[in-house]
């Protein structure tokens, strides 16, 4: 269970791995839910990091009124890989949609990645009603040209971009233009783990493209504080999302039909 929360209202499992779960808590406080938050953590896709790392994001979402679902996945070292790693991200989306739960909650389902969460919550935008990337990985191949994560991609793929082209754009947000759904991107001026550059480069191209996507670059913003509830920018990102979740129709706008 991510550290810091109260034992969740429910564990909810995709699939018969033990980390295709997907841990759901209630909002805190009276009135009707916000919506639905699923929260897709980050890591460099490598197993020795999990859905603990949204614990903060998933306290401070839950008392703002949204109902949170923090997916687990898996990774490198625990059965991950390409595609499989992306499917379970969107198989999850799509058994949170399929509950019970979700349909009491009448607000949008907002997809939080962070890092390669952002990646994965990007690639699952036609499932999603509003999309927040946080310091997100968006194109792949770069990701390996550049050797960032200490190689992360070349451990995770097992390729080159060279010898597998076709792999690294399926997996790239860039490749999948445009989006489907309207996107926040957060991406501080400082962060080291994935450059700003990035994420400039890709709303660029997502504007172009014709997306609706909002983008801010805190100058002082480092990659892990992009998951630190206590920033301003992190108030701006709760804001964004009440702000979307309110132009939107109080019932799911995408159908998994």
């Amino acid at each position: 269970m991510p550290s810091g929360l109260v034992t969740p209202g429910f564990q909810l499992a995709y699939g018969p791995h033990s980390h295709q779960t997907i841990e759901c808590w209630d909002p805190v406080g009276e009135g009707p839910p916000q919506g639905v938050a699923v929260l897709v953590h980050g890591g460099y896709w490598r197993a020795a990091f999990d859905a603990s790392l949204m614990a903060p994001l998933a306290h401070d979402l839950m008392q703002s009124g949204w109902a949170v679902a923090n997916v687990e996945y898996r990774r490198h070292g625990n059965g991950g890989g390409w595609p499989t790693t992306g499917d379970d991200v969107r198989a999850a989306v799509a058994a949170v949609a399929a509950t019970s739960w979700r349909e009491q909650c009448e607000g949008p389902v907002v997809g939080v990645g962070h890092s390669v969460g952002g990646q994965l919550a990007l690639l699952a935008a036609d499932l999603l009603d509003a999309v927040v990337a946080l310091a997100p990985v968006t194109d792949v191949a770069r990701t390996y040209r550049e050797r960032l994560g200490e190689d992360a991609a070349a451990e995770f793929f097992g390729v080159s971009p060279e010898e597998d082209p076709a792999v690294y754009e399926s997996a790239s947000p860039l490749s999948r233009l445009p989006l489907s759904a309207p996107t926040l991107v957060v991406h501080g001026a400082v962060d080291q783990r994935v450059p700003v550059d990035h994420s400039m480069d890709f709303v660029a191209r997502a504007r172009a493209a014709g997306s609706h996507i909002d983008f801010e670059s805190p100058h002082d913003l480092d990659h892990l504080g992009a998951i630190d509830p206590s920033t301003r920018s992190w108030s701006s990102v709760r804001d964004w999302m009440a702000h979307v979740g309110s132009q939107l129709p109080r019932v799911w706008t995408n159908s998994l039909a």
